[in-house]
């Protein structure tokens, strides 16, 4: 957003400011010394740790208000405190719009700061890369250990370092990370090939190639980037993987049934095989009754969230029912009426007629990605719906929105949840992305590089952009005889 209060809140100047020693990333909170998340000040450079650490940060700008209860000086009214920088993404965050921002002062300050921080990270790095790989060999095991229920475990974790507003990113990177188990299943058996690692410096310079949408700095949507991300890995691999010609790609995907196949392009590949699933799509010409049928793929189902429910923005809130992930899915399926906007083109009456509209499941995938459309386009800009949705952290029933059900087992239509995207902030072009994902039984919080064990208390407190389930196994000996 565009934040009115820079010119009264910037007030350092990189090259006179007295900022910590060593890399901002890693500096440590003026009040509690946590190297979590740390932010600075743009009036006064001090650090402190952010909201999703101990809040000190909102705590220093709170404190900083008092004075202007008292209606002192103008001078002291000006000095606000209100804007401070991520000093690992070097976002810019203003208390009093509480939200991100993406202006700058008139002289430049915010960007001359960023620069100046991402400087001092790079500095940092060679200098102390040779000294940091010595002591992660020496204690990397015992900085990783957590204690959970009186007992030391390991983390088994690491994040991923944000190169500049690459949040949406890096969410959906370390969400498709807790299915990654999939993907070595399907690519073992079609190619016996090895896993290649990639830098998320390498991985953002091959987007940039390959994505014109996503060059430079500026946040993205990170559903928009996933769907780019799996539509170009499906491309890819129907054009040939390590020598692998399509045709042997197509072969080894032939071992498939048709019914447990989602071919889009003409094509089976890894991608479909797990994300893909087959809606059915029936359109009623309301003057003759004509139906037309049209079964089309898809690797996400994007949900609206209904209309009635879109004032509730937390879950304590007691006013009305909660909205839940299944009124979203039966908004999804339910019959509608099309406008005079989409009137159909009916054969039989030669002409466009209004007409009704219902999708149906003719196949589940094996990973089910859910996308809230909390963004709508207005006359003049693009709003979030901030509404909180209920959604099950296992035991998800897919049965009832089937076509056929009854062909369907006891085990196959029920999903376990295993990631969570979340988008913090107001608008698409601004805000946060951090994610949720599972992993060995237990939940971790990704925040970019910051990864911390978290609970499934938690986890459903969040408020949901992109929900990622797993069909659940059924169980040996429960197969028919």
């Amino acid at each position: 957003m565009e934040c009115p209060h820079l010119g009264s809140s910037v007030c350092i100047a990189p090259d006179s400011a007295k900022f910590p020693q060593g890399s901002p990333s890693s500096w440590c909170c003026s009040v509690c010394r946590s190297n979590k998340s740390p932010w600075v000040c743009l009036t006064c450079s001090s650090v402190h740790c952010g909201r999703y650490v101990n809040g000190h940060a909102k705590k220093h700008y709170e404190d900083a208000q008092i004075p202007m209860t008292n209606k002192k000086t103008e001078k002291q009214e000006k000095v606000q405190h209100t804007v401070c920088m991520d000093c690992s993404s070097y976002s810019t965050y203003c208390y009093r719009c509480d939200d991100f921002v993406v202006n700058d002062t008139k002289l430049g300050l915010v960007q001359k700061v960023r620069e100046h921080l991402q400087n001092l990270e790079n500095s940092a790095f060679t200098s102390d890369r040779h000294r940091k790989r010595k002591l992660l060999e020496n204690s990397s095991l015992n900085s990783k250990l957590l204690k959970v229920n009186g007992s030391t475990t390991a983390l088994c974790a690491t994040g991923l370092r944000n190169l500049g507003n690459t949040c949406f990113m890096n969410a959906i990177l370390q969400s498709l990370s807790s299915l990654v188990e999939e993907f070595r299943k399907t690519l073992c058996a079609l190619w016996q090939g090895s896993q290649t690692a990639f830098s998320p410096e390498s991985l953002f310079y091959v987007v940039w190639k390959i994505m014109p949408n996503f060059r430079g700095y500026q946040q993205q949507d990170a559903h928009e980037f996933m769907r780019y991300l799996l539509d170009h890995l499906h491309l890819e691999l129907q054009g040939g993987f390590n020598g692998v010609s399509r045709s042997v790609i197509l072969q080894e995907n032939s071992n498939l049934s048709a019914s447990n196949k989602c071919c889009i392009n003409g094509a089976s590949t890894v991608v479909t095989a797990i994300f893909g699933g087959i809606l059915q799509n029936e359109v009623n010409c309301l003057i003759c009754g004509t139906e037309s049928r049209k079964f089309d793929p898809f690797l996400d189902l994007s949900l609206d969230i209904p209309s009635q429910f879109r004032n509730k923005r937390t879950k304590s809130q007691e006013s009305g029912p909660m909205c839940t992930l299944r009124d979203c899915l039966r908004s999804f399926t339910d019959l509608e009426e099309l406008d005079e906007t989409e009137l159909y083109m009916c054969h039989k009456c030669k002409k466009k007629q209004k007409s009704t509209k219902k999708f149906w499941i003719q196949k589940l995938p094996k990973v089910l990605c859910l996308h809230l459309k909390r963004f709508h386009w207005t006359a003049y800009l693009r709003n979030k719906v901030d509404t909180y949705v209920e959604f099950p952290l296992r035991g998800l029933d897919m049965k009832c929105y089937l076509l056929e059900p009854e062909n369907s087992g006891p085990e196959s239509c029920l999903y376990d949840l295993v990631a969570v995207v979340v988008h913090h902030g107001s608008g698409v072009g601004s805000g946060h992305y951090t994610a949720y994902a599972a992993h060995e039984g237990r939940w971790f919080h990704f925040n970019d590089s910051t990864v911390t064990l978290t609970d499934e208390e938690t986890v459903g407190k969040a408020k949901a952009y992109i929900l990622f389930y797993v069909e659940r196994q059924a169980k040996p000996g429960a197969e028919k005889l």
